[in-house]
């Protein structure tokens, strides 16, 4: 699918999953009713601070790093495990075949993976678009707290 359609479905609320701010409205709202149960993290987040994320996300699943752990590097390790770069360098994340479940069909896992930068859209979209998209979220996410 070309981007501009695939951007104007987006626009509507119609992706194979839903409107997106709906989703992320309704994921937002239970962190903030059930902080131990949802955890909710923005990639601009975990970019910017991936052993704070690490460390966030082991308090979460309630087993924080021990001193040792800390005082060995463990965090930084974890995150040097979940980073982008390893992570497409994985041979399965490397494959391009369609998987095919039945009625589903889902991309290969390649075609999850870009450039995995904070901003790279801009590489791909107009700035009118990008301007469009903040507007639309802006005012699909007004008076939740929630921003992008």
């Amino acid at each position: 699918m070309e981007l501009d359609k695939a951007y104007c479905l987006f626009c509507r609320g119609l992706s194979p999953y839903g409107p997106f701010w709906e989703h992320c409205l309704e994921y937002w709202k239970a962190s903030l009713a059930t902080p131990d149960k949802v955890l909710f993290l923005k990639y601009e987040e975990i970019k910017e601070d991936s052993v704070g994320v690490a460390r966030k996300l082991a308090v979460f699943l309630g087993v924080p790093f021990s001193q040792e752990e800390e005082s060995s590097g463990v965090p930084e390790e974890v995150a040097r495990l979940c980073s982008f770069e390893t992570l497409t360098s994985l041979q399965v994340n490397q494959l391009s075949v369609v998987n095919d479940h039945g009625d589903h069909r889902f991309p290969a896992n390649s075609a999850f993976f870009r450039k995995g930068q904070v901003g790279d859209w801009a590489n791909h979209m107009s700035r009118e678009m990008g301007e469009k998209m903040d507007q639309i979220t802006k005012e699909k996410l007004k008076g939740s707290g929630l921003a992008f």
